[in-house]
């Protein structure tokens, strides 16, 4: 099992006390029993298949539905929280690693339906435009940090629900919002999961921005993506490495150290879009050709140097904005694409040990509302 999904159980073997709170007050903590019900009932591969596809989307659709307000609550959890999904499917795969189908499966097919419930859990096969208008497309991401704090949600996750499917007036026209989230782990990026989403999309669509959670009372326009990762992730693995690119994937030859955005951030940083400044960050971190150590450079890379951190650091959110851009780059998609980081989601000073509370609430809000105002801007310019 993983750290992930040990987090589910107490010390005392019984259901940690967040999660199953979290998934009690939505009415999220039906999937499980439903899905091992499914499961139980499987006798071939390709009804596994079915079982694990129709569950994956099934918790997608009522996630989205339950943060944009559709249908009943199923609880008493404010509808904006991001946190239902992000557990409910950790027992869902939990679920899946354990069954004991009554058929042979190997390791690697089991492996192949954890990645297809992972995909369509998040988004990730629900990606749909229309004709006649302008197209985004944008990722967030699961909570993290939670060995800190299990309580912890992520804006950019509830900013990714919230705007799914949605649609947003500009100038030019209506543009159509279609979101995916990213899990906050190395080895699906890894293994493709970014580009595996985002390359079918770019020839046809406006423009596309990753979403994460950055720093305390304010937006980040990341104007650098380095091609550098370090830190431990939800697993609790940790890295420090140049960011490897699948095999098969197009890309740009020799790598480079730094990839820039090609959002409009003189456009975005003079609109009004909400409570929360926001800035055009510049700074990286890099090693200066010559050098031996790394140095932060407020107005971008020198040339020659070596990545040691983008604007946005050198974690998950940097890793999914450089490998997005590199493909951009790469397939030749001449179209805005880049980083945008949100405000920390913080609790009441206050709180400690709730679940959520009124400041939680109304600063997620705020939050994502500023983030689908920001795409509005994009899709305008």
């Amino acid at each position: 099992m993983l750290i992930e999904e040990q987090r589910l159980t107490g010390p005392d073997g019984q259901p940690a006390r967040v999660p199953a709170e979290l998934l009690d007050r939505s009415g999220f903590d039906r999937f499980a029993p439903a899905f091992i019900r499914a499961l139980c009932a499987v006798r071939s591969r390709a009804a596994a298949d079915h079982v694990v596809d129709v569950a994956g989307r099934r918790l997608w659709d009522t996630a989205v539905a339950r943060v944009q307000g559709r249908g009943p609550a199923g609880g008493d959890l404010s509808r904006d929280d991001d946190r239902p999904l992000y557990w409910a499917r950790l027992q869902l795969t939990r679920s899946l690693r354990q069954w004991t189908p009554r058929f042979s499966l190997s390791a690697q097919q089991r492996a192949d339906l954890i990645w297809s419930l992972e995909r369509t859990s998040r988004g990730q096969r629900d990606i749909t435009f229309r004709h006649g208008q302008k197209r985004i497309l944008i990722s967030g991401f699961d909570p993290f940090t939670l060995d800190s704090d299990i309580r912890r949600s992520n804006p950019s996750g509830a900013a990714a629900l919230y705007l799914d499917g949605t649609t947003v007036r500009t100038p030019s026209g209506p543009a159509r919002i279609e979101t995916v989230v990213f899990p906050v782990l190395w080895t699906p990026f890894e293994q493709g999961m970014v580009e595996q989403t985002f390359l079918p999309y770019l020839h046809s669509i406006d423009a596309f921005a990753t979403v994460s959670q950055g720093r305390p009372d304010r937006f980040d326009l990341e104007r650098w993506n380095g091609r550098w990762h370090t830190g431990p992730d939800n697993n609790r693995e940790n890295r420090a490495t140049t960011i490897p690119i699948p095999a098969g994937v197009p890309t740009v030859v020799p790598a480079p150290e730094f990839v820039p955005t090609t959002l409009p951030y003189e456009a975005i940083v003079a609109a009004p879009t909400g409570r929360f400044p926001v800035r055009d960050n510049t700074s990286v971190t890099e090693i200066p050709a010559g050098g031996t150590g790394p140095v932060v450079q407020p107005n971008g890379p020198t040339p020659g140097s070596v990545a040691r951190a983008g604007g946005g650091g050198s974690y998950l959110s940097n890793e999914s904005a450089y490998r997005t851009t590199l493909l951009r780059d790469a397939v030749g998609a001449a179209i805005p694409g880049g980083h945008i980081h949100t405000p920390v989601l913080q609790f009441a000073p206050d709180n400690t040990t709730e679940v959520t509370d009124p400041v939680l609430v109304q600063n997620r809000i705020d939050i994502r509302a500023q983030v689908r105002a920001i795409l509005a801007v994009i899709a305008g310019s």
